[in-house]
């Protein structure tokens, strides 16, 4: 049956997360790109706080030993780029290091069903990110816009995609519009943060 709940939820369960930690960027940031000026030159005028999978603006805090056989099997590799994301939520609070709030993210790479719709204790779902197949940059808040595709208003207040059917076409279309631009090749991954560590 086409809408067989039983077979849904099967289908969640067999999703991969994945952990990450990650810098916060904010009203609150004091480094050389402040809030205002990436307000101001992103357009996102929406923004409460960016939650991004974006490694120049929100910073990886974990750092592997790259020597050790355990951290290997912990870091997560896509056609030998590192992905910034790791296999267990335990790993990525033992290495991690950095400023005392951050972000504590859970996602799901590539994800086949709507994800709004799942509940993982204690992460709340904040929306999609589209990110470049280096796993390093955003298509969505850090390439200065594809309007042809989709407008700053698209984004909610962690310049994040709301809908899982809106992320995918947006994902389609960013391609088409854009032939040959690197960062207009993007994979569609779905973001929880943590509700209390890091806080």
């Amino acid at each position: 049956m086409k809408n067989d709940p039983e077979k849904k939820r099967n289908k969640v369960i067999m999703m991969t997360y994945l952990y990450t930690a990650r810098a916060r960027f904010d009203k609150n940031h004091t480094d050389d790109f402040s809030w205002s000026g990436y307000i101001q030159w992103s357009r996102l005028e929406q923004l409460t706080e960016l939650v991004s999978l974006d490694t120049g603006l929100n910073e990886v805090l974990v750092e592997p030993d790259r020597d050790s056989d355990e951290d290997r099997k912990e870091i997560v590799l896509e056609s030998c780029y590192e992905t910034g994301l790791f296999r267990t939520q335990e790993y990525v609070l033992r290495k991690k290091n950095g400023p005392e709030k951050f972000s504590l993210l859970a996602v799901v790479i590539e994800p086949e069903s709507d994800c709004a719709l799942i509940h993982l204790e204690n992460y709340e779902f904040l929306g999609y990110e589209l990110l470049d197949q280096y796993y390093d940059t955003s298509a969505l808040t850090n390439c200065g816009g594809f309007d042809e595709t989709f407008l700053p208003g698209d984004l909610n207040e962690f310049g994040l995609i709301d809908h899982y059917e809106k992320a995918y076409a947006i994902r389609e279309n960013l391609l088409k519009n854009n032939p040959g631009e690197d960062h207009a090749d993007t994979i569609v991954i779905a973001i929880w943060r943590h509700r209390s560590i890091g806080w």
